[in-house]
């Protein structure tokens, strides 16, 4: 089970939303590449950085920062960035750039001949951010609900090549009220690629209950405000997902 802490970039700062509000933002670190080499020093194997900027504008706004983290990172540990991807030449940028996976999220929904171009012209580094609530998709960071079941999408982008699903319970996210379990298992239950879980992570509860149910196709969970609160150390929480399935 990956732990993939969250660098969430606002105006070139690591910060957190709660359930997505701009205007909700606490600044955790003013160099998001320092906290980069935080999480790297506490285990992680695997970062996940979202533009916030980008994902309202509808193009990355945080390319210097990003760049500053991969420069931090280097080859060995994968970087997945999302937020404001919306054609191929920036996916292309990412990618050029040093990124290992490119996450589509709104643009999926909206224009899905694009995330077909994308899966066909960069294969094994798309994945799909899905967020939800109540089963129901959601866009434009998350200030519309659509009618499409996230099953329904899931099965169709699954079939068009994307190398994974984050599935993130947008009434949880940023809340630390714990992982939507049972959501989550029956996404990865219904796909043949892994399923990321996101949104709610509140404890080392929530990391065994996770990894109890692995099994069934979730490789990861993205770590946001719970491991910036102290509500959940990093380091002691990948050591306990690693002790529970068999690495060390």
């Amino acid at each position: 089970m990956l732990l993939i802490p969250a660098i969430d970039l606002k105006d070139g700062h690591c910060v957190r939303l709660q359930q997505g509000d701009m205007d909700k933002a606490t600044t955790f670190s003013e160099s998001p590449a320092d906290m980069a080499a935080h999480w790297l020093a506490q285990g992680a194997r695997r970062l996940h950085l979202v533009d916030l900027n980008g994902a309202f504008a509808g193009q990355p706004q945080n390319r210097a920062a990003i760049r500053a983290i991969l420069q931090q990172v280097g080859d060995d540990v994968p970087v997945q960035v999302g937020g404001g991807i919306r054609d191929l030449d920036t996916i292309e940028h990412a990618i050029d750039a040093g990124v290992r996976y490119v996450i589509i999220g709104t643009a999926a929904v909206k224009n899905p001949g694009f995330l077909r171009d994308a899966c066909s012209a960069f294969g094994g580094h798309i994945i799909v951010g899905l967020d939800a609530k109540d089963g129901k998709v959601a866009t434009d960071g998350w200030s519309k609900l659509t009618g499409h079941a996230v099953a329904d999408l899931a099965l169709k982008f699954q079939d068009w090549g994307v190398e994974s699903i984050i599935y993130t319970d947008i009434g949880r996210d940023g809340m630390l009220t714990g992982i939507n379990i049972e959501a989550t298992v029956k996404l990865a239950q219904t796909l043949t690629i892994p399923v990321i879980a996101s949104g709610g992570l509140s404890s080392m509860a929530d990391i065994e209950a996770l990894c109890a149910v692995q099994g069934e196709g979730i490789e990861g969970v993205i770590c946001g405000r719970a491991i910036y609160s102290g509500a959940l150390d990093f380091a002691s929480a990948q050591a306990r997902a690693d002790e529970l399935d068999g690495s060390i």
